[in-house]
């Protein structure tokens, strides 16, 4: 596969682990950002990240800090914008882009929710713009949902989803521009779900959590859920839903228990309380294994594509 210029603008969380997962793949990579700081910790962190996977750091030197958005952009093939979800700030940065980025250029987001139609509304050239929707952290989650906007030229997003699926990550299309896009569509239905279940009564926020992670939750990574419902029958799948589906939450709006939550600043394991009690050391010990869990898969499927 032919190396591209690749330019990141953002060196943030998402920014540099896109970066990196470009870089490994042998392409050149430039990163900008407005805070000094960041650009000054970027080579750092890409390393880090190199070091934890176990893979040739000597690629780390594919990723270059650039002074401006103008420097970072000036020869590149591919942009993606990291910048924070602000739909003014990512319309701003793509007036910028299509000013200084080659006419051949292909312009990405990096948005988890913001709709590209959007973000592309006030663009001069909406036809170059188009979604690639990383998930984090995304040097180890290999999964890029790539949105194509009403008015994304479709060989770019062709063009998007070979580049992506040859560097190794999982490239999907999202054919049409709606809120959430796949992914987090369907991972906030559950949530929504979830809530409601704690909020009605029916089991504490502790019993949700044990019913997906010892149920349901250990085939969906071999087994999506189309595919278990083509496993058990659809006809099967349509009589459950024939007394289930009414009987779901289909709340348009935020749940009473999530807002009064939020009011009252019980935020989650930052702050030791959420939809359960988290000691430092009870939290610390959730997010090293979800670390633990995404290095070892992502180790095992670099392994597969070497």
């Amino acid at each position: 596969m032919a190396k591209e210029n690749i330019a990141v603008i953002g060196a943030g969380l998402m920014g540099h682990g896109i970066a990196q997962v470009f870089a490994a793949a042998g392409h050149k990579v430039r990163v900008s950002d407005p805070n000094a700081e960041a650009l000054e910790s970027l080579s750092a962190r890409v390393r880090e990240i190199f070091e934890l996977l176990e893979l040739d750091a000597a690629l780390a030197e594919n990723v270059s800090a650039a002074g401006s958005l103008a420097e970072c952009v000036v020869d590149a093939e591919i942009v993606i914008e990291a910048a924070p979800e602000k739909l003014e700030l990512k319309q701003t940065l793509f007036d910028e882009l299509i000013e200084a980025a080659p006419t051949g250029c292909i312009l990405a987001s990096n948005t988890s929710g913001l709709p590209i139609t959007q973000i592309a509304a006030k663009a001069c050239a909406p036809e170059r713009i188009v979604g690639t929707h990383f998930w984090n952290p995304p040097h180890l989650v290999p999964l890029v949902e790539v949105i194509q906007g009403e008015k994304t030229d479709p060989a770019i997003v062709t063009r998007m989803l070979d580049l992506l699926n040859g560097i190794g990550k999982t490239a999907v299309h999202a054919k049409k521009d709606i809120p959430g896009f796949i992914g987090n569509r369907m991972q906030h239905a559950l949530k929504r779900e979830a809530i409601a279940l704690v909020e009605n009564g029916v089991c504490d926020a502790e019993t949700v959590d044990k019913v997906v992670k010892d149920g349901f939750g250990m085939r969906l990574a071999v087994m999506g859920p189309l595919e278990n419902s083509d496993l058990v029958g659809l006809n099967l799948t349509l009589d459950i839903h024939e007394t289930l589906l009414a009987d779901l939450d289909a709340s348009d709006a935020p749940q009473k228990l999530l807002r009064d939550k939020v009011a009252a600043g019980e935020l989650g394991m930052q702050v030791g309380k959420g939809f359960r009690d988290w000691t430092p050391e009870e939290a610390e010990t959730q997010r090293k294994a979800m670390r633990d869990h995404l290095v070892a898969y992502a180790k095992a499927r670099l392994g597969k594509i070497k």
